[in-house]
């Protein structure tokens, strides 16, 4: 059995596959608020006891591998993460989960997400830009949510990797002089000023309150990042024209700087974009200049224009990377074994049968 989570700063995935060869089968899964938990390991036991309502029987000492991919960096075995408020080790969810540290796979959740696209369907993709894919090209992936992930899949000439990446925490670049502006008045209040400021939930209330301060909406009181989606769903409705072009500068500045993930990537092989942010808002992406801010890249505008753009449709995504990632994991330690076995075989050449 293979245990999978897809863990983020606002909400936990959680399934339980059963393997068939090289092929998994979902056998129980729970969405979970993040915030309602002080560990993964308090959270892992909730699921259990679920499943085991649900299903007559408990996970617990049935897992051969689990993997789970987790919004941060995880260094050394240890979790470092912006939106996630607990503390992470693989060793103590080792043990957690009886198993040894072999069987356990923790990755970045966009790590997870791009080793998903491959157990993806077609129906799985909205295309944005078709262009003209590259043969083993190299490829990005982006997601705005209550963070910015940003991670690369490289070809290494046999297949493509995926490696990790925190470009969400690097340095908010503006391309306009508003955008100088804001920088200027951002720089005010913090003590730096990334990307992820300005490219995940919380960057909304951001964009609102510099072009109009004096227009205030009930979640201006709460968490930055609670005010994303009532200024989304007012744009969408146009029901308030600062939030119109909030939204309108948000996509645009977006479109921009994954287009310069591309350019560090060098990702001719094609752009994918996941997270809560872009699946609420892509009617609008559809006929923004989202596409276009993507490319304007000077001399190179030509060449990132013919970069294939796609929005990943699919929220599972990381959950199945996740959840193959521990299946090969069972899969190299099954070979191991077996090597180790065949190696002990005594010599039966000469020996009579």
């Amino acid at each position: 059995m293979i245990l999978a989570g897809d863990i983020g700063g606002t909400k936990c995935n959680l399934a339980l596959f059963e393997e068939h060869g090289s092929r998994l089968q979902l056998v129980f899964k729970r969405r979970y608020a993040t915030c309602e938990f002080g560990s993964l390991e308090s959270l892992l036991g909730k699921f259990f006891f679920e499943c085991a309502a649900e299903t007559g029987e408990t996970p617990e000492g049935k897992i051969d591998a689990a993997g789970f991919g987790i919004a941060g960096a995880v260094v050394d075995g240890r979790l470092v993460a912006n939106n996630i408020p607990w503390e992470l080790t693989d060793s103590a969810l080792a043990r957690r989960l009886n198993l040894k540290l072999e069987q356990l796979t923790l990755i970045n959740d966009l790590v997870a997400t791009a080793y998903g696209l491959v157990h993806l369907t077609p129906q799985d993709f909205l295309v944005l830009n078709a262009g003209a894919a590259q043969l083993n090209g190299n490829q990005a992936l982006i997601a705005a949510g209550t963070g910015l992930g940003e991670a690369m899949i490289i070809w290494d000439g046999s297949r493509h990797r995926a490696s990790p990446s925190e470009g969400g925490s690097a340095d908010f670049a503006p391309r306009t002089e508003r955008e100088i502006q804001l920088l200027h008045s951002l720089k005010k209040r913090l003590p730096r000023v990334s990307c992820e400021e300005i490219f995940s939930g919380r960057g909304f209330r951001k964009l609102h309150e510099f072009l109009d301060p004096a227009v205030v909406h009930p979640t201006f009181g709460e968490a930055e990042s609670a005010s994303a989606s009532e200024i989304t769903q007012n744009a969408l409705a146009g029901t308030c024209p600062v939030c119109v072009e909030v939204l309108d500068w948000w996509i645009d500045a977006f479109g921009a700087e994954a287009g310069n993930l591309a350019l560090r990537v060098l990702a001719y092989g094609g752009v994918y974009f996941a997270g809560g942010i872009v699946l609420k808002i892509l009617s609008k992406l559809q006929q923004s200049s989202f596409c276009r801010a993507f490319a304007d890249k000077g001399r190179l505008s030509s060449v990132l224009s013919k970069i294939p753009i796609s929005v990943v449709l699919n929220e599972d995504a990381p959950l199945l990377g996740a959840a193959h990632q521990a299946l090969g994991s069972v899969a190299a330690s099954r070979r191991e074994r077996h090597e180790i076995l065949f190696e002990l075989q005594p010599e039966r050449e000469g020996q009579p049968l």
